[in-house]
């Protein structure tokens, strides 16, 4: 562990590095991207008082609070490359099946006046509503193949967003997002995880990586050489749940840079929990309503040991882990930085868990 003067630290992720915290785990459950060029600045109030995406929010909570599907909007910065004067892009991307390696893809370039229209009829249609979406097909782009990596540069948000995050987004853009690559670089807004700053996406498989340091970066991208040298960077992928990305990295740890090419899904099976908790865990996990289920996953968030199921599909054949998972003590973490040089960050206790048990129950054939 590294000695830090916490009174003298203004970065919450130099207090989660210096403290050894896990990235792990970290990474949301998404169901649906919509991603959306927008001109920065981003004020940290910018998702409540912009007057396109206020109109957004409403449509957006109703997915998530009432139906339970977990859509993530992001808003990206407009690229002198990339982008197109008058136009703005929008990037869709939806969970193929319970069992996948790869988001699909729909990407649109529409004028600026029919951002919000597009982006309407999108939400619409996953409230089982008639989404005109098929009046847009003119402006889709033929880039399912193209990679995309979207760094958190959304400095009005933690400052060690824009402090360790921008240097890690020149780098790459300049490295791998020329115009001739079939990678793009994009400055994105916040998706949770500031201690973990420098903090990224990779899309369309789905992996958000955390504590970046500039001599990882080739690996991640190329994603070569020795794979266990990059677990402690993996915040996890946003197919499963917190603990399942637990279960999920040891597998990836198992099987090597393949596996982020293999279907795959997670299924916990059983937690560890105390109290009324214990008791009412069997029984609701059951229950097949998804809002149920996102909170009770919330709910549970405290367990002991979780024992998660990681299925997957190779060319060849299929596979299993079976995966314990058991909390491995706490470390002290800072969830945000000072917002100004004299103010002193807020430590919080934070969970830490370790695979105590990994077995392939059914190896590829």
């Amino acid at each position: 562990m590294v000695a830090i003067d916490i009174d003298a630290c203004r970065y919450c992720s130099d207090v989660s590095k210096a403290n050894q915290e896990d990235p792990i785990g970290s990474a949301p459950t998404v169901d649906y991207w919509i991603l959306v060029e927008f001109p920065q600045p981003w004020p940290t109030a910018m998702f409540t008082e912009h007057p396109l995406i206020k109109q957004m929010i409403p449509l957006i909570k109703k997915l998530i609070f009432k139906r339970g599907v977990m859509v993530r909007p992001l808003a990206i910065a407009p690229d002198p490359d990339y982008s197109k004067p008058g136009y703005t892009r929008v990037i869709y991307y939806w969970r193929p099946a319970r069992q996948f390696a790869e988001y699909d893809k729909q990407e649109y370039v529409v004028p600026d006046d029919q951002t919000l229209p597009l982006v309407t009829a999108l939400l619409t249609r996953l409230l089982n509503r008639s989404g005109e979406v098929s009046q847009f097909t003119p402006y889709q782009q033929d880039t399912q193949a193209v990679r995309e990596i979207l760094v958190c540069t959304h400095t009005q948000v933690d400052l060690a967003c824009g402090r360790f995050g921008t240097p890690v987004y020149r780098h790459l853009r300049k490295t791998y997002g020329q115009p001739d690559q079939p990678l793009r670089v994009w400055q994105s807004t916040h998706f949770g995880g500031h201690q973990f700053a420098p903090t990224l996406i990779d899309l369309p498989t789905g992996q958000l990586w955390g504590h970046l340091e500039m001599d990882v970066l080739p690996q991640l991208i190329y994603r070569n050489n020795d794979h266990r040298q990059m677990g402690r960077f993996y915040r996890g992928w946003t197919g499963v749940n917190r603990f399942e990305q637990i279960a999920e990295r040891e597998a990836w740890m198992q099987e090597g840079w393949d596996w982020l090419t293999y279907p795959r899904t997670a299924q916990t099976l059983r937690k560890g929990l105390t109290g009324r908790k214990r008791w009412l865990y069997p029984v609701l996990r059951w229950l097949p309503i998804k809002l149920l289920q996102l909170w009770l996953e919330r709910w549970t968030r405290d367990a002991n040991w979780v024992d998660v199921d990681v299925t997957y599909d190779t060319a060849s054949g299929s596979g299993r882990y079976q995966i314990r998972i058991e909390e491995n003590g706490e470390i002290m973490t800072a969830r945000s930085s000072a917002a100004k040089a004299n103010e002193k960050m807020t430590l919080a206790p934070a969970k830490q868990y370790r695979v105590s048990h990994c077995e392939q129950v059914t190896a590829s054939l």
